[in-house]
C-alpha cells in the first residue's frame, strides 16, 4: 500500500476516533501529522510544522480576543440595541441583511475572513438576542461573503480568471459571478427554511418585543452584576458588561469613553483589512491589547474567552492537510483522477476533490492548483471550458461554511460558549453536506449541458 494511500486513510480514522471518543481532533491530527510525517513521508518534525497555520492562529485568537473585550465592556450590546431600528422589527430580515453585506464587502476586493471576520460576531450577537438559529446566521454570513468574492474584482474571481487566462482556457468572469451567486444564495435558502426561517417569516414584524427582549437582557445582565460604589453608601448603580457603572433603572446601553474607543477600533479593524490590506489578525490584536492597556479593568478574562478548542482544532487539521500537498498527496490524487477514461467522470471527480480538499484546507489554494489539472481533457472539447471552471470554482468555495475552513472556524469562535459544541457538529453537518451536493449538482447543471451540446 502506497504512503498516499496510507496517508488518506489515516485522515479518514482521525475523523472517526474523534467522532467516537472525547479527544479534540486538532490534537489527534497534530499526532498524525508528526507521524504521518516522520515515519511515513520522511521528513522533519519542523518541516510538518511548517504547514501549522500561523496566519489563521493570528486571526481566530486576534478577532475573539478583541470582540471578548467588546462583549466585557458592553459595546456589542450597544451595537445590536442600535441595530434594532433598520430591521424594523422584520427579525425575518436580520439574516440576508448579513447576507448582502458580507457579499457587498467581498465583491469589492476584502478576503473572505476578513468580512466575515468582522460581521460574524455582529451577526452571531444578532442570532442570540432576537432567538435566530445559530447555525443559520453563520451559514448566510459564511455563503455571502463567498458569492461576492467572485465578482471581477474579488479574490476568488480574480484567482479563478487569472489561471483560466494563464492556462490559455476559454472563461466568463460573469458567468462565474452569477453561478457563484446563485449557488451560494440558494444554499442560504436552504438552509433558511430548514434551520427555522419560516417560523421567524411568521412573528412578522416584532419591533416592541425586540425592544424588550434587549431591554431585558441589558437589565438581566445588569442586576447580576450589581453592586455598591466605594464612596457613596446607600448608592446602589449597576454595572454593565464592561464594570462600567450606569445609573439604576437605566437599561438601555450607553455610549461612554470605553465603549466609543472600542467602536473607533472595530471601524479601524474594518478600514484596515478592507481598504489598505493589513492583516485582520495582527490588527485586531493591536486594537485589543491597546484597549487593554487603556481599560485593564473590563480585559479580565477576556483572555480565557478566545476559542483555544476551536485554534487547536483548526490548527491540527489544517497541518495534516498542508502536509498532504507539500508532500504531493493531492497532485497524486489529481493526477491519477486525469487518466480517468471518461471526462466527464473525470470532471466530476476534480469538483469532487476540490470540494473535499477546500473544506479543510485553503480555498485559494485549491482554486490555482486544481483548474491546471483540468487542462489536458479540456483541450480536447469534449467538455465546455466555461462550466467546468465554474463548477470547480464553486464547489471548492461553498464548502466554507465547514468549521475546518477559516471562515467556519470563525462563525463557531463568536458562538456563544454554551452553543459552541452545537454549532460546531451542525456547521460539520452542513459542510459535509454540501461537499457531497454541490460537486454533483454543478456538475449536472453546468458540465454535462456543456458535454452534450
Amino acid at each position: 500500500m502506497s504512503i498516499e494511500v496510507v496517508a488518506l486513510l489515516v485522515l479518514v480514522l482521525v475523523f472517526l476516533v474523534a467522532s467516537v471518543r472525547s479527544v479534540n481532533m486538532g490534537a489527534l491530527a497534530l499526532v498524525a501529522a508528526f507521524v504521518v510525517g516522520t515515519a511515513g513521508y520522511g521528513v522533519k518534525a519542523a518541516d510538518v510544522l511548517g504547514g501549522f497555520p500561523a496566519n489563521l492562529f493570528v486571526i481566530l485568537v486576534g478577532v475573539t480576543y478583541l470582540f471578548a473585550l467588546a462583549k466585557n465592556n458592553g459595546t456589542v450590546d450597544w451595537i445590536v440595541h442600535a441595530s434594532v431600528g433598520l430591521v424594523r422589527g422584520r427579525v425575518a430580515l436580520v439574516p440576508w441583511v448579513m447576507f448582502v453585506v458580507c457579499a457587498l464587502v467581498t465583491s469589492i476586493g476584502a478576503v473572505t475572513p476578513a468580512a466575515v471576520a468582522i460581521v460574524a460576531p455582529i451577526a452571531m450577537g444578532f442570532a442570540a438576542r432576537y432567538r435566530i438559529n445559530r447555525v443559520l446566521m453563520g451559514l448566510v454570513v459564511v455563503q455571502g461573503a463567498t458569492a461576492g468574492s467572485f465578482s471581477p474584482i474579488g479574490v476568488f474571481g480574480a484567482i479563478t480568471n487569472g489561471v483560466v487566462e494563464k492556462s490559455k482556457l476559454d472563461g466568463s468572469p460573469t458567468m462565474l459571478f452569477i453561478s457563484a451567486v446563485v449557488a451560494c444564495a440558494s444554499i442560504s435558502v436552504l438552509g433558511f427554511i430548514v434551520l427555522g426561517g419560516r417560523e421567524l417569516v411568521r412573528r412578522g414584524n416584532e419591533q416592541r418585543e425586540m425592544r424588550s427582549l434587549e431591554t431585558a437582557a441589558v437589565a438581566a445582565s445588569a442586576t447580576a452584576t450589581r453592586a455598591p460604589v466605594t464612596g457613596t453608601p446607600g448608592a446602589a448603580v449597576e454595572r454593565g458588561f464592561g464594570g462600567q457603572p450606569q445609573p439604576s433603572g437605566d437599561d438601555t446601553p450607553r455610549l461612554d469613553a470605553q465603549r466609543s474607543l472600542t467602536l473607533l477600533g472595530l471601524l479601524g479593524l474594518a478600514v484596515g483589512a478592507l481598504v489598505f490590506d493589513l492583516d485582520v489578525g495582527f490588527l485586531a490584536l493591536a486594537v485589543a491589547v491597546g484597549l487593554t492597556l487603556i481599560f485593564p479593568s473590563s480585559a479580565r478574562g477576556a483572555v480565557d474567552k478566545i476559542s483555544w478548542g476551536t485554534v487547536l482544532l483548526v490548527g491540527g487539521i489544517v497541518t495534516y492537510v498542508s502536509l498532504l500537498e507539500d508532500q504531493g498527496t493531492v497532485k497524486w490524487l489529481g493526477d491519477g483522477v486525469a487518466k480517468v477514461g471518461s471526462p466527464l467522470l473525470a470532471a466530476f471527480l476534480i469538483c469532487l476533490i476540490g470540494a473535499v480538499v477546500s473544506a479543510f484546507a485553503s480555498t485559494t489554494g485549491i482554486l490555482g492548483a486544481l483548474i491546471p489539472l483540468a487542462v489536458p481533457f479540456l483541450q480536447t472539447g469534449q467538455i465546455g471550458a466555461v462550466g467546468l471552471i465554474a463548477a470547480l470554482a464553486i464547489s471548492a468555495s461553498v464548502v466554507d461554511c465547514s468549521p475546518f475552513s477559516t471562515n467556519g472556524a470563525l462563525v463557531v469562535a463568536n458562538s456563544d460558549l454554551d452553543q459552541r459544541d452545537e454549532v460546531f457538529k451542525r456547521l460539520m453537518a452542513w459542510g459535509m453536506s454540501i461537499m457531497v451536493a454541490a460537486p454533483i449538482l454543478t456538475w449536472l447543471v453546468l458540465v454535462v449541458p456543456g458535454a452534450v451540446s
